[in-house]
């Protein structure tokens, strides 16, 4: 099993839930005042004989007018119209927008071969609450235009691909396990979205039930290391992806 990290980019986020591309290097937080800063990166997996896209980012593209998370598959060494499937583990804006490209003033499918995995409850949420983070005339195309999966609660869509209704971050939020046999990949989605949330307890106020989060994030860090489960963290800062350990002193640590 390969993973591949589809880095779209660092951007800030201030009240109307826009996100506007940032650069550590060169800009200035304090031109963005009240906002978060979060770093924004799929994964693409190859298990076997298919291609897996774990969620799509925000859709944006190059100066060329291509999407960026086209261009970041091309230069793994794949053909976007090569996914086989896209898993999904929620429907917020920043992991949803990819599902479509804008060209012209046009919108299309990014994937128009794959089979896009989403929690059914999710789907129903995101029309019938109202919300900024919903970008619904995405969804609405999706309907009329992709091939989707509807799966509710947990289980096993593959032999090699487990899914698990998580809520938490909200309240259809869901996560993977891929088991080849031989590696375990997990991706946790918005649920365990960056390595350092495993290293302290907190609880997020951007998460639906947060206690809820922050107990999952701690048992899926000691079932992770337990397995040697390869954890993917869509906004890492530091380490997108790596193996769980525990310490002596029943710390995790991220390698």
């Amino acid at each position: 099993m390969q993973v591949f990290t589809l880095y779209e980019g660092s951007y800030s986020v201030a009240a109307d839930k826009k996100f506007i591309p940032f650069n550590p290097e060169t800009d200035d937080p304090k031109s963005r005042p009240a906002s978060l800063f979060i770093h924004i990166q799929p994964f693409l997996v190859q298990l076997k004989d298919s291609l897996i896209l774990f969620d799509t980012g925000l859709g944006y593209s190059n100066e060329e007018g291509q999407l960026i998370l086209h261009e970041n598959i091309r230069k793994a060494g794949f053909d976007p119209e090569a996914i086989n499937m896209v898993l999904m583990s929620h429907l917020h804006f920043d992991h949803s927008g990819g599902m479509v490209h804008h060209r012209a003033e046009k919108m299309g499918l990014s994937f128009p071969n794959a089979s896009y995995v989403i929690q059914r409850g999710e789907w129903e949420s995101a029309f019938t609450n109202p919300s900024s983070s919903y970008k619904t005339e995405i969804f609405e195309f999706l309907q009329r235009n992709a091939q989707l999966i509807f799966i509710e609660g947990s289980g096993q869509l593959t032999p090699e691909i487990n899914y698990e209704l998580t809520g938490a971050h909200t309240p259809f939020h869901q996560v993977f396990l891929l088991d080849d046999g031989v590696d375990k990949v997990f991706f946790g989605g918005d649920v365990l979205p960056e390595p350092e949330e495993l290293l302290r307890k907190f609880i997020a106020k951007y998460d639906f039930d947060g206690r809820k989060a922050m107990e999952l994030r701690e048992e899926f860090g000691k079932k992770a290391a337990a397995e040697n489960w390869n954890c993917l963290f869509y906004h890492a800062k530091t380490k997108a992806s790596g193996h769980v350990s525990l310490t002596a002193e029943g710390q995790f640590k991220i390698t």
